[in-house]
């Protein structure tokens, strides 16, 4: 019962910060080309969410390794939905690049669509890498970061499985820094039943960056076991 009444109640903090999300995008639209407001507004609905659970903690590591001014192609492993609001509280604009399934969800589709993520079509791959190519880098240009899970999909048994090569395709073509996260716990927020789990801890860790000269200088395949090593390995010293 108490996990239907929060669900409810994201029902309504979705609808409020669609709102407030589509009139931000046309007052600022002249100035806010990157949309750090919505992006902004979309930080605070998160940090609502999570908030009100009394026995919810997150625990947060590595954020002096990031410049909130710089612009990253942001890895991390994905294990569940709350993947996405728990990225929320590493302090950068950014944009996702999600399937086009997810773009279909009542209330999460719109709010994707206000916030400019990008949406890609699995089912063809030349056009999917193409187009995350060329909406990447735009979005880059203009001062935003973009997030992606490199596995392609969720990971069914938690651990985190061979990366694909477009994330680090894009750093290379954007010529910018890639930023891996390591998130744990999130895939046991809820429980298979759809009911929260109200005491839980959710570890969200930024690891180094890897430097534009390392990017630029190593095969994106390379540089993607390379990435993948350095977050299995962080995700095993969090869960010991």
């Amino acid at each position: 019962m108490l996990s239907l009444i929060y669900y409810l109640f994201l029902v309504l903090l979705c609808t409020v910060l669609m709102i407030l999300s589509a009139v931000a995008l046309v007052l600022c639209w002249p100035f806010d080309k990157a949309r750090r407001v919505v992006h902004e507004l979309s930080r605070v609905a998160v940090r609502i969410f999570f908030a009100i659970p009394p026995f919810w903690r997150f625990r947060i590591e590595g954020l002096e390794q990031v410049d909130p001014k710089g612009r990253y192609v942001i890895t991390l492993n994905h294990q569940a939905m709350t993947d996405i609001p728990a990225l929320y509280f590493v302090p950068l604009n950014f944009r996702w690049v999600s399937k086009r399934e997810v773009f279909k969800i009542p209330f999460f589709g719109q709010l994707l669509r206000l916030h400019g993520d990008i949406c890609i079509d699995r089912g063809r791959a030349a056009e999917a890498m193409e187009q995350l190519l060329r909406e990447g880098e735009r979005w880059i240009g203009r001062g935003a970061s973009v997030a992606i899970f490199p596995e392609g999909t969720r990971s069914k048994d938690g651990e985190i499985h061979r990366f694909k090569a477009g994330a680090f395709e894009l750093a290379r073509k954007a010529e910018v820094p890639i930023l891996p996260v390591v998130l744990d716990g999130t895939e046991r927020l809820i429980n298979k039943n759809r009911s929260f789990r109200w005491r839980h801890t959710i570890t969200v860790k930024v690891l180094k960056p890897v430097s534009v000269e390392e990017v630029m200088s190593t095969e994106p395949k390379e540089m993607a076991e390379r990435v993948h090593d350095l977050m299995v390995e962080a995700r095993k010293e969090i869960r010991n």
